[in-house]
Parts: C-alpha cells; structure tokens; sequence
C-alpha cells in the first residue's frame, strides 16, 4: 500500500497548475498561493536521489521564493529521507495514514450529505474549513475555486447543511489516480461537533471514489478524537507519511 500511496501522491502534483520534474522528484507548484500545504513535492516509489538531484530540487522552490517540502510514504522510497537530511532538511511532522476499501467501508445513518452547486455553497464550505481548522489558512476566493475544481475534475466535494442553510462540515477527495484517492480536509464547524457530520461526509466521499473506480481510498488524521471517526467508517491504518522541510 505504500507505494500505492506513493505513486499517488506523484499523480496527483501533476495536475498541479506549475509542475517540475528534478531528478527522482515531482514538485507541485500553485502560482495563486505560497501554501507550503499546496506547494510541495514527492519522490517517485524507488528514488534513489543524488546530492544533485537534491540541489536541484531546492533550486526549484528557491527560483519561485518557496520553502522547500516535501511530503511522502518513506517506505515507498527508503533512500529519500536520508538524502534530504544530509542537505539539511528536518522533520516537520509524521503522520500516520488510515485506508478504506469497499468491504470495511460502513456508511453511519444520521446527516444528510449533499454536493455542492452553488458559488455561494463552494464559498460556505471554504469558511467553513478555515473556521474548522482554526485559521490555519485563509478564505479566498482561490480556495474556492480549487474546490470547484476537485469537484468538476473527477475529485469531490461534499457538504452537510447547517440550519441557516451555510455548512456545518465538509471535506474533499482527489480524483483516483493508481486505483486510490485521498480524502483530506474533513472540517466540522465547533458547534456542530459531536454530530455525526465527520463520519457521514467522510463515508459519502468514501462511496463516491469507489463509484468512480477507485480500489481503495486513504487520509491522515490529526488525533485520536478523529481516528476513531475514520475508524468507525472503516478505515485502518496503513503505514506513515513523512513531512520534511529545509529551513532558510
């Protein structure tokens, strides 16, 4: 699963706005933000990268006043991570990832869960997440957009309706790319928590990429609260992705 992952993750720079390929990497770059969380690259399963291969990599974020990142599954590439650290780069976060497939995947009966269609649905949605996620990256109009794009894209994105017709909570998945998909950003406003809108977004999104022939589907979890959401739909875990960044 490791390299499915992997090679996913690869896939799924590529259809970044601004791509560079450098010797074993694929950076994905999105001219409308500095996001270290958009703007990052990923290993190819099997690189074995050079000091070179490396330098050029930094150059590569360098020349568009980036920070260079990565983000990748190191068993899929175990001669990555001590290439970049001989050039200086340092852990940023391991997170461990959890997949679904279509026999585990349980779908919870409680919210009711709809696609969006509206500019004003795709904007609640975005403030939604920035709210959820307490700031950790604005509301824009460019986050709006990249989320109609996931949806019209082959991706989705689902939403649950809060009582004044806004959203309570959402997330997206990337289209599949090597037979897998990555759910990420599920986002629940705080006064909706405890719900069940992470769990019945989580499994619309789930059902949606195996209706789309997708074999499996994956995502990281930000603590046990949340795990243990994922894991009543029926994800389990998998194995780790490692965050790395050089510093300035």
């Amino acid at each position: 699963m490791d390299i499915d992952v992997q090679s996913f993750a690869v896939a799924n720079l590529r259809r970044r706005p601004e791509v560079a390929e450098v010797g074993g990497f694929v950076a994905g770059f999105d001219p409308s933000t500095t996001s270290p969380y958009i703007n990052y690259a990923s290993p190819l399963p099997g690189a074995r990268p050079s000091r070179r291969d490396v330098t050029a990599l930094i150059e590569a974020f360098r020349e568009r006043g980036l920070v260079p990142r990565l983000e990748f599954a190191p068993d899929g590439a175990p001669a990555v991570e001590p290439a970049l650290r001989e050039a200086g780069f340092t852990t940023e976060a391991v997170h461990e990832y959890l997949v679904c497939v279509p026999a585990t995947l349980t779908t919870p009966s409680g919210a009711v869960v709809e696609t969006p269609r509206t500019d004003g649905e795709y904007a609640s949605i975005d403030a939604t997440l920035t709210e959820a996620f307490t700031g950790e990256f604005a509301s824009s109009p460019e986050g709006v957009a990249r989320l109609r794009r996931t949806q019209e894209n082959g991706g989705a994105v689902r939403f649950v309706r809060a009582p004044d017709g806004g959203c309570a909570g959402a997330a997206s998945c990337s289209a599949p790319a090597v037979g897998t998909s990555e759910l990420a950003g599920v986002g629940t406003r705080p006064a909706f928590r405890g719900r069940g809108v992470a769990a019945s977004v989580t499994a619309a999104l789930t059902e949606a990429m195996f209706a789309r022939g997708a074999r499996s589907v994956w995502l990281e979890y930000s603590g046990e609260g949340s795990r243990r959401v994922y894991e009543r739909v029926g994800y389990r875990p998998h194995g780790t992705r490692l965050y790395m960044t050089l510093g300035q």
